[in-house]
């Protein structure tokens, strides 16, 4: 068996590297809420909705990794403004949608992008073949620091 203490310098390099993505996700963050008045989450709850149509609760959970009650507490928060509304589904009364409302739509229109522009510039200028190989070695990560797989 591996000797896991071996490898510490390198989960100490994942964990530098994490440290940093979660320094510039966290800047880009507060520019967003700057900008529009929105949090990442709730611009991401916007974007799912838009995309979408109407939506359950359930979907939008799964679709941007977030638990359900995070995102009926964000639900709650865009509907206090007048952003998302809820109503319910015509073939099955007990199914609740969220449904963007004009006033969402055009907040969406001027919230700025998810990502910093200049990350995605730069993503954009990799070959599909680099851009694949970051995504898959992100989700493993993911996949690694899941804590259902203990």
């Amino acid at each position: 068996m591996a000797d896991p203490l071996n490898n510490a310098p390198h989960w100490q390099e994942i964990l530098v590297c994490l440290r940093q993505i979660m320094r510039a996700t966290d800047l880009h963050s507060k520019q967003v809420k700057k900008v529009c008045g929105l949090t990442l989450p709730q611009v991401m709850l916007l974007r799912a909705i838009s995309e979408q149509g109407d939506v359950t609760v359930r979907k939008l959970s799964r679709d941007i990794s977030l638990s359900q009650p995070t995102v009926t507490t964000i639900l709650d928060r865009l509907e206090e403004r007048g952003l998302v509304e809820r109503i319910r589904s015509l073939r099955d009364r007990r199914i609740v949608n969220a449904r963007l409302t004009p006033l969402g739509k055009e907040m969406l229109e001027l919230a700025p992008p998810l990502l910093d522009e200049r990350f995605m510039q730069r993503f954009s200028d990799l070959p599909p073949s680099e851009q694949h190989t970051l995504k898959d070695a992100l989700e493993k990560i993911v996949h690694l620091m899941d804590p259902g797989l203990g």
